[in-house]
């Protein structure tokens, strides 16, 4: 079933995971380097392949100035090197998150866990509609059932995810440093962890 994303992916059932609301804490490097202390070095063929088990994707929520061929062709050369090996961690929001959803769903193998910072049914319709078509391909829904969506609850669900994955690999849209984006990019270099940054 093809969706307006221009994916395809099939729709069977998947369990839900009810994880408690929580606020976690959590790192820094580039493509290339892991952060040892205040020092860097470079990346093994070990470090490679741990960094290459979780992946955490993050990105903006305004997608409509690139085509979906564009966003298919990124996903291709950054989301592609790390497959069929990874487990990949999204946000179950609207714009990349669903755009990258559509995509590992269609084109991958690979395990994929989708985090809501409350329940699914109260991400937009739009999100909704991504997790229902690639519903079959989804490892695991994670619910934080946080008690309000707003900030916090999002930054918690970034937090979230980071905590569980050994690198992000995230897609802003501007350089605002108070997006969820940037947030979790910046929570990631916290935490000594290599992110990617792919400006869309």
């Amino acid at each position: 079933m093809q969706s307006k994303f221009g994916f395809e992916a099939s729709n069977p059932q998947s369990a839900i995971a009810q994880v408690p609301h929580q606020s976690l804490q959590v790192s820094s490097v580039h493509a290339s380097t892991v952060s040892t202390g205040s020092r860097l070095r470079d990346l093994t063929t070990y470090d490679t392949e741990w960094i290459m088990r979780t992946v955490t994707i993050t990105g903006t929520r305004e997608t409509g100035h690139k085509s979906l061929a564009e966003y298919a062709d990124l996903f291709e050369q950054h989301l592609g090197p790390f497959v069929p090996a990874a487990h990949f961690y999204l946000g179950g929001a609207v714009g990349i998150d669903s755009l990258a959803l559509l995509w590992l769903a269609d084109r991958t193998t690979a395990a994929i866990t989708v985090v809501a910072p409350g329940t699914l049914n109260q991400q937009p319709a739009e999100a909704r509609e991504a997790v229902a078509r690639a519903r079959g391909r989804i490892t695991e829904i994670v619910e934080l059932t946080a008690a309000e969506l707003r900030s916090p609850a999002y930054h918690a669900r970034n937090r979230w995810m980071v905590d569980r994955t050994s690198m992000t690999i995230g897609f802003p849209h501007a350089t605002e440093p108070s997006t969820g984006t940037w947030q979790t990019i910046n929570y990631t270099a916290e935490q000594g962890k290599p992110r990617l940054i792919v400006p869309v």
